[in-house]
C-alpha cells in the first residue's frame, strides 16, 4: 500500500511533508486509502496524525509533495476545496455550537453547501425554502441515522459527553461526504460508548459507502474497525498495512505499542 498509488485509491498521499517554524511534523509521508475502506492512523502523541488530517481537509497546505484526492492531484488543497469535493471531518475537541440545539448543530454541516443567494433567503423565495427543506430532511435522516432524533431539540451544551460526539459525527455526515476524516471520535470515552461508536462508524462504512480515515489510540477499537493501518512515529511512516501485518511489524512495536505484543 506504500509503493505505487492502488487503483482504487480514493486518497493518495504523495511524498507530503509539513513543518512550523523549522520543526519537521511529517517527512516524506506516502500512503493510499482505497475507495471504501476503513483506514486508521495511528502512533504516539506527537506523531503528525493531527496535522496530516489537516493536509487532508485543506487547513494547512504541505511544504512538498501532494495530495491526491479522486484522482486528481492538489499540491493546495483548501478547506472549501474539500469539502465541496467530498471531505468531511470531526474534530479532536467538540466544536459544536453548546447552545444551539442538536438539529441546528447538524445543519451546520450544510452551511457550505448552500445554494440559494442571501437574497433568496431574506425574502424567503421558493429556491430558498426548497432549500431548506431539503436540508432539513438531510438533517433528520441523520439524526434518525444515529439514533439521536430523541434529542433534536435539547441544547448540546445540556447533553453527556457520548451524546456530543454523536452530534459531531451527524454534523459530518450531514453533507453526504465520500470521505470522512475522524479525529479521535472515541476519546474520554468508556468501553460502552466506544463499542457503540464502532457500530456507527462500521454502519457508516457499510451502509453508507463512506470512506473513513480513524485517529485512534485504541489498539483493540483499531485492530477490530480498520481494513488498512497506517502508523506514524515523529512524523515518518513505520508501518502500512493490515491490522495482522501491522501488529507483528517489529518497528511499530518498538515505536507505539511497546517492546510486548
Amino acid at each position: 500500500m506504500s509503493g505505487t498509488t492502488t487503483p482504487d485509491a480514493l486518497l493518495s498521499v504523495r511524498d507530503v511533508s509539513l513543518s512550523f517554524r523549522g520543526v519537521k511534523a511529517i517527512t516524506a509521508l506516502s500512503f493510499d486509502i482505497a475507495r471504501g475502506e476503513i483506514c486508521s492512523l495511528i502512533g504516539p502523541n506527537g506523531a503528525g496524525k493531527s496535522s496530516l488530517l489537516n493536509l487532508v481537509n485543506g487547513v494547512y497546505w504541505p511544504d512538498s509533495g501532494h495530495i491526491v484526492f479522486d484522482g486528481h492531484s492538489y499540491p493546495r488543497l483548501r478547506a472549501h476545496q474539500a469539502a465541496v469535493l467530498g471531505i468531511a471531518r470531526t474534530f479532536q475537541n467538540n466544536a459544536l455550537f453548546r447552545n444551539l440545539s442538536v438539529l441546528d448543530n447538524v445543519l451546520t454541516g450544510l452551511s457550505r453547501h448552500g445554494r440559494a443567494s442571501v437574497a433568496s433567503h431574506l425574502l424567503r423565495l421558493p429556491a430558498a425554502r426548497d432549500e431548506e427543506r431539503s436540508f432539513r430532511e438531510r438533517a433528520e435522516d441523520v439524526l434518525g441515522f444515529l439514533h439521536i432524533a430523541a434529542y433534536r431539540d435539547a441544547i448540546v451544551g445540556q447533553l453527556p459527553y457520548g451524546l456530543q460526539k454523536r452530534v459531531e459525527l451527524g454534523r459530518a455526515l450531514v453533507s453526504r461526504p465520500a470521505f470522512i476524516l475522524l479525529d479521535e471520535p472515541m476519546a474520554g470515552m468508556n468501553d460502552a460508548e466506544k463499542a457503540e461508536m464502532s457500530r456507527f462508524i462500521f454502519d457508516i462504512n457499510r451502509d453508507l459507502g463512506v470512506t473513513v480515515l480513524l485517529i485512534e489510540h485504541d489498539i483493540g477499537v483499531v485492530m477490530n474497525l480498520s481494513d488498512h493501518v497506517v502508523v506514524l512515529d515523529y512524523g515518518r511512516k513505520v508501518g502500512d498495512g493490515t491490522p495482522a501485518q501491522v501488529r507483528d511489524n517489529p518497528d511499530v512495536i518498538a515505536a507505539y505499542l511497546g517492546t510486548k505484543h
